[in-house]
């Protein structure tokens, strides 16, 4: 999931309509059917003179050709409008620029002449990701939603199995929630706080309160997932598959294993700290806080004193792993798709090393429970609050 590309793509379709009030008015009536112009948005995948393939966001490739007095303009990240945008020449485009073109059908399939387009450098949409990357992880939270009040705009989220954070949200809160059949944030849509539902996970971004207790949300982004903690049965490589018996389910389920799963391994120490946290949290917090010093992870993110351990930063840190470094009979914890009915999973994070904690909680589910808001707490990957 990738919510910087949504946020990029947004920023690039809020300036769309300026486009065309800039471009030279003989240059709009000297074209034919101008009726017909439209607009493309991806990442650039070749250059060869003034032609290049634009890996579009939806659909095929495009071939644009740019005319002569085709007008673009670099975008700045965070920047919406165009007239402090810089002009620049298409030999400064280069392969992976995010761009959105402007134009009229080409001479064939899926080609298209182009008449403007604005730029995001690559180099600008990495920057503005890892900012959007650490401002998600300092000022947000993520958990299960546990209680709905629409009337007061709140939703009570259980970001630990012995914590909860009140997300408070008013007619300025952006929220976005993912596809049911997508693992992908640049594939969530526009949402409203009616559509979050109990169970559901969600990821907050904006102001905490002193006591960590309240946020109050700028955005949000939310989605119906799956959580599924058991040992795995069997990997199959070629078709990138696990099965795995799913203590929650009570029966085994496939699990898809794509590009876009995050695969983490808890070290032994770890796993046994966190185990410890599950049997006996009221413990671990008073002995942390009498320390004054940082837990398992260290430093932020880790069992700080005084507060609950955010589990995702902890969990984001780890090194990752691939489907051939999984063992038969090893446990796991996964965060998937809800998929329907005898079908496949894709699985959004997988986390392995997790059998003294499974061992540890008497309730499967509060285990699972603590990838609550992975997929959301990392949101400049397409697998994810973004």
């Amino acid at each position: 999931m990738n919510i910087t590309r949504v946020a990029l793509g947004l920023a690039l379709c809020l300036v769309s309509g300026v486009i065309t009030s800039a471009q030279p008015q003989q240059a709009a009536a000297s074209q034919p059917g101008a009726g017909e112009r439209i607009s493309k948005v991806g990442a650039v995948k070749s250059i060869n003179g003034k032609t290049l393939v634009l890996k579009a966001d939806s659909g095929p490739d495009i071939t644009v050709t740019f005319t002569e007095d085709a007008r673009l303009l670099r975008l700045a990240p965070g920047q919406t409008n165009l007239k402090s945008a810089e002009a620049i020449s298409l030999s400064q485009v280069q392969v992976g620029d995010r761009i959105l073109v402007r134009g009229t059908p080409g001479g064939a399939p899926d080609s298209l002449t182009g008449l403007s387009a604005v730029i995001m450098k690559r180099t600008d949409v990495a920057q503005r990701q890892q900012q959007d990357l650490e401002d998600w992880q300092r000022r947000g939270a993520g958990g299960i939603v546990k209680a709905i009040d629409t009337g007061a705009g709140t939703i009570v989220l259980a970001v630990t199995p012995t914590s909860n954070v009140t997300v408070k949200t008013s007619t300025e809160t952006k929220f976005l929630r993912y596809a049911p059949d997508s693992v992908r944030f640049a594939d969530a849509q526009k949402s409203a706080l009616d559509q979050i539902k109990i169970g559901d996970q969600l990821r907050a971004r904006g102001t905490r309160s002193a006591d960590g207790h309240e946020l109050a949300a700028e955005e949000v982004i939310s989605g119906t997932f799956r959580n599924i903690a058991g040992t795995i049965t069997s990997i199959d490589s070629a078709a990138g598959t696990i099965t795995v018996k799913d203590l929650l389910g009570k029966k085994p389920v496939t699990i898809k294993l794509s590009s876009e799963s995050q695969m983490r391994k808890l070290p032994p120490q770890l796993a046994q700290r966190i185990a410890f946290f599950l049997k006996s949290p009221e413990a671990v917090q008073a002995s942390v806080a009498a320390r004054g010093a940082s837990g398992p992870a260290g430093g932020r993110g880790g069992f700080a004193a005084g507060h609950a351990p955010d589990f995702q930063q902890i969990i984001n840190r780890l090194p990752a792993v691939t489907l051939g470094d999984l063992e038969k009979e090893e446990a796991v914890m996964i965060v998937s798709t809800p998929g329907t009915g005898g079908s496949e999973v894709t699985a959004i994070t997988l986390l392995s090393g997790v059998e003294p904690i499974l061992t540890a909680s008497p309730n499967a589910g509060n285990a699972a429970a603590l990838l609550n808001g992975w997929n959301l707490s990392a949101p400049a990957g397409d697998a994810g609050p973004q």
